[in-house]
This record gives structure tokens, C-alpha cells and sequence, in this order.
């Protein structure tokens, strides 16, 4: 048995604990999805609901993860045949333990199978955001607060999932130093509706939460609907922002409404 040898099993155990458990957090999210969905069937119906759209993000990780487990999993198999052994022993272990590996990768495969146009239909919708300005949580999923900007998509990569993208104005802090880049997941990012377009956009009625680009910034924060039905999609969305002012109250502020998208289950400001 070498030392390095058991050195890196121990590392890709590590790297298992980590990928389950972030299955665990995003299975916990889809399963709040399907009890909603069960409970409230009609709400996909609403306009601005993207119920389907963000379990859409949700079932591809999940798949990602899984192909991810299994890989590790198979991995670890490998170095463990590698330090063990051989003999009758380690062939009966081999046949049992091979035994769950195959299931689980039959299982993959079948959800592959499930979801493939599901997937196709959702990353080709990613591709065309290139060069588009978008929402984007450019803060880790464990952060304290979710903090959104508006950004430009220069990429995105089919193969790891991922939007490369640029913020065109990072602000005028001491710790600035011209525009930044990041590589955000699906699920960070929220394309806008079209400015040519208002038939495409959700219309959301009073007293809805929605997350929206603060006037003069390009920085997003939690809103609420605050004006009456509006009578054409182009106009304007009057909005109550609860970023506080100095005084305490909530500020006002009219916002275009291809600035203004459904704020994100389980927002954090």
C-alpha cells in the first residue's frame, strides 16, 4: 500500500462528500418545487411564473451531479482494487460492489434519455443569450446575501455549462480596477425580457415581488409592484425598493419593463 496511493483516495472522498452534498441542496430545492407545483398545478399558468423554467436549471445539475457521483465513485472502485490485495476476497468484493455502480448508471442513463430534449431546448436558449445584457447572482451559492448585476454574456460553454461574463460597470470602489469577468452556472443567470418585444414579457400584478435594475445603476435589488394593472405591456412598472434611503422609508422608482424579471426562490438581500 503506498502513501500516495491512499492520499488520493482520500481526496476524491472528499470530492464525493462535497457533490452529494450539494445533491442534497438541490434535490431539497426540487422537491419545494414539486410540492408546489402538486399543491398549486394552475400557477404555471400565471404570467411572470417560472416555476418549470427554473426546475428545468434544477433537473440538469441534478443530472450533472449524478454523472459526477458515479465518475468518483467509479474512480475511488479503481484505487481501491489498486490498494487491496488480489485474491478470492477481492474478486467476491469487485462482484458486490460492482453490482451498485451499474444501477446507478443504468439509472443515469435513463434520466439521460428523459431529458435530453428537455436539456437541448434549454441550452441552445443559453447560446443565444451571447452578447445579450442579463441578470446575474455573481455571489456564491453560501454567501450571506444573493448580489445581482446586470451583465454582458460573452460565452457560454455547452460542454461545462457555464456563462462567461463581463461587468461592463463594476463601480467606482477603491477595490475596482476596470471591468470584471466571471463564470457564473445556469442558475445564476436571468435573461430579460425584449425591449422590442413586450409580448414575450410577464406581466406582474400589484403587490408582486420582482427583482429589478435600480435607476442610474446597474446593480438589481428586491421590489414590489406597487402600480395598478398596467394597460399595455411597454409601460412602465412602478416600484417600491427595499433597499432602504436614510430616512427609512422604501423608495419609488419607475423602471422600464424589460429591466424587471420574477425574483428568485429563496432570495437573499
Amino acid at each position: 500500500m503506498s502513501s500516495p496511493d491512499v492520499v488520493s483516495l482520500l481526496e476524491n472522498s472528499k470530492e464525493l462528500d462535497r457533490v452529494r452534498k450539494e445533491q442534497e441542496e438541490i434535490l431539497s430545492e426540487i422537491n419545494k418545487l414539486h410540492k408546489k407545483l402538486q399543491t398549486t398545478p394552475e400557477v404555471v399558468e400565471k404570467p411572470g411564473d417560472t416555476s418549470l423554467a427554473r426546475l428545468k436549471v434544477l433537473y440538469t445539475q441534478a443530472k450533472d451531479l449524478s454523472e459526477s457521483e458515479a465518475s468518483i465513485s467509479n474512480l475511488m472502485l479503481s484505487q481501491i482494487d489498486g490498494i487491496l490485495p488480489t485474491g478470492p476476497q477481492g474478486q467476491t468484493r469487485r462482484r458486490i460492489e460492482g453490482n451498485e455502480p451499474k444501477r446507478k448508471r443504468v439509472k443515469t442513463e435513463s434520466d439521460i434519455s428523459r431529458l435530453t430534449a428537455t436539456m437541448r431546448h434549454h441550452l441552445e436558449a443559453c447560446a443565444s443569450l451571447k452578447g445579450e445584457q442579463v441578470a446575474a447572482r455573481v455571489t456564491p451559492r453560501n454567501a450571506d446575501k444573493d448580489e445581482w448585476f446586470v451583465v454582458k454574456v460573452i460565452h457560454f460553454d455547452k460542454e461545462s455549462k457555464e456563462f462567461e461574463v463581463l461587468d461592463e460597470e463594476p463601480g467606482d470602489d477603491e477595490e475596482s480596477s476596470g471591468q470584471r469577468q466571471y463564470k457564473l452556472p445556469m442558475g445564476n443567470i436571468i435573461a430579460f425580457p425584449k425591449s422590442n418585444d413586450p409580448s414575450s414579457a410577464p406581466d406582474f400584478p400589484p403587490g408582486k415581488h420582482v427583482l429589478a435594475v435600480y435607476p442610474g445603476t446597474t446593480a438589481l435589488y428586491k421590489a414590489t409592484v406597487v402600480q395598478g394593472p398596467r394597460r399595455r405591456k411597454t409601460e412602465d412598472y412602478v416600484l417600491e425598493f427595499d433597499d432602504d434611503e436614510e430616512d427609512g422609508s422604501l423608495p419609488q422608482r419607475t423602471v422600464p419593463f424589460h429591466k424587471v424579471v420574477l425574483l428568485p426562490e429563496g432570495h437573499r438581500q
